[in-house]
């Protein structure tokens, strides 16, 4: 008897699905990018529509979209070419450029958020909270693509030594583009877009409003207090230093209170580099004045304003006594550095610098030691506090030592950032009316 044992056919191999596996990986991984990229380029939309807006659809009262060029079309330029490069990154360069840019997007809705909260908000400043939402996408994308790129291959150990060192890798590079590269250019950001709001309130000193204008037509806010003396001085920015304005006109001297461009009710866009144009306007307007000698003109200006002042005494000769609280050294500039850090510094410095004059369509001034010798045979008096805000104290005495005779230099004891009056009302009054009366009356 044969004993037959039944054959069972083998199932035949599923080769068909295992071809299939590599495609159906390449199909998943592409739709993943895909999405990626899409996300990425929600964000760049988004974080443009608040670009568009404040600088060729809503531009500030008295300016128009051919003044913001640069500020405009230069981060738009700069968007477009990531969105182009992104899809040809790898994964992790993908994540740093996403949070990077995100992280830098944020700032550019800090300046809505401000005037919001301020109460003086416009239609821009509510476009530009967008901005939040963008910055929110961009930072979001940035783990989600580290972690779909994460390696899941090879042992547990590889795995995690791999990953150890990923994370290094980012402890270290983190701080670098911080200052590099997202301090640099978000700070300039809100430098530039946020202002005082503040308008020049009624002092009950006989004053009138002004009007000024400048060089490139702007009506700027003002007021004026006549002069008894046929002296005048202004006082910048006027609207938040009433009680300098009031000391002066108590010693009968005329007193323009002037807004910067872009605050109080001043036209134009904040611009902290062209503060000497305004400045010059108010001397335009104070030579038209009857009750002023033209020979008797001179200006008082705190912070960033003492420092414009100190440009636009150096630029005209019609300032004939300038008195500059809280100078220090503008935004992006930098005394040498020393020391192993001191390219990373000049680094973030030099960024800082051309953002700044990207979002403010215009360049800085040479530096205040180059300009101050400029200002002699005027009168020019520092006043700083230690230790004040952009290194006045070190900046002061510098700026003191390239000034031409008449000079005069004053730390205030007690001050604090340009807060001379408050910490020495008397002998600031003393000091300051003793300045005037030398330099404008000739008095001794």
């Amino acid at each position: 008897m044969t004993l037959e044992i039944p054959v069972v056919a083998a199932a035949p191999k599923a080769s068909a699905p295992a071809r299939a596996v590599p495609e159906e990986i390449e199909a998943r991984v592409t739709a993943v990018g895909r999405r990626e990229y899409r996300l990425f380029l929600a964000g760049i939309g988004l974080a443009t529509v608040p670009i568009i807006d404040d600088n060729f659809l809503h531009p500030a009262p008295g300016t128009s979209a051919a003044d913001h060029l640069a500020s405009g079309l230069v981060p738009l330029g700069v968007l477009a070419g990531i969105a182009v490069l992104y899809p040809r990154l790898r994964a992790g360069l993908r994540a740093a450029v996403s949070m990077t840019l995100g992280a830098i997007v944020f700032a550019v809705g800090f300046p809505g958020a401000y005037y919001i909260r301020d109460g003086s908000a416009a239609f821009d400043h509510y476009v530009a909270l967008l901005a939040f939402v963008a910055g929110a996408l961009l930072l979001a994308l940035g783990p989600v693509i580290l972690w779909r790129a994460r390696r899941v291959g090879g042992t547990r150990r590889r795995r995690y030594l791999l990953r150890s060192s990923s994370v290094a890798t980012t402890l270290v590079a983190t701080p670098l583009v911080f200052f590099l590269l997202i301090f640099p250019i978000a700070f300039p950001y809100g430098y530039v877009h946020v202002g005082n709001t503040t308008t020049i309130p009624d002092l009950g000193a006989g004053e009138q409003a002004a009007r000024v204008v400048t060089s490139d037509s702007l009506v700027l806010e003002a007021a004026y207090i006549p002069s008894k003396n046929r002296a005048a001085m202004i006082v910048y920015p006027g609207a938040t230093r009433t009680e300098h304005a009031l000391m002066l006109a108590r010693h009968g001297y005329g007193v323009l209170l002037l807004s910067p461009r872009g605050q109080g009710a001043s036209e134009g866009d904040i611009v902290r580099w062209a503060g000497d144009t305004d400045l010059l306007a108010g001397v335009a307007y104070l030579r038209t004045r009857a009750d002023v000698d033209a020979d008797r003109i001179g200006a008082i200006g705190f912070s960033i304003g003492g420092e414009q002042l100190l440009e636009a005494a150096a630029r005209s000769d019609a300032i004939a006594a300038t008195v500059s609280e809280g100078a220090g050294g503008r935004v992006g500039e930098a005394d040498g550095a020393t020391g192993p850090l001191a390219p990373l510094v000049d680094a973030s410095m030099a960024v800082m610098t051309a953002a700044t004059t990207v979002f403010q369509n215009h360049g800085p001034h040479p530096r205040i030691e180059e300009r101050i010798p400029l200002v002699a045979p005027r009168s020019v008096f520092l006043i700083y506090a230690v230790p004040g805000i952009g290194e006045e104290d070190i900046r002061q005495p510098q700026f003191y030592a390239a000034a031409g005779e008449p000079k005069a230099i004053w730390r205030v004891p007690g001050s604090e950032h340009t807060g001379g009056l408050e910490a020495q009302p008397a002998e600031y009054e003393r000091r300051v009316i003793a300045f005037l009366d030398d330099a404008l009356l000739g008095q001794r």
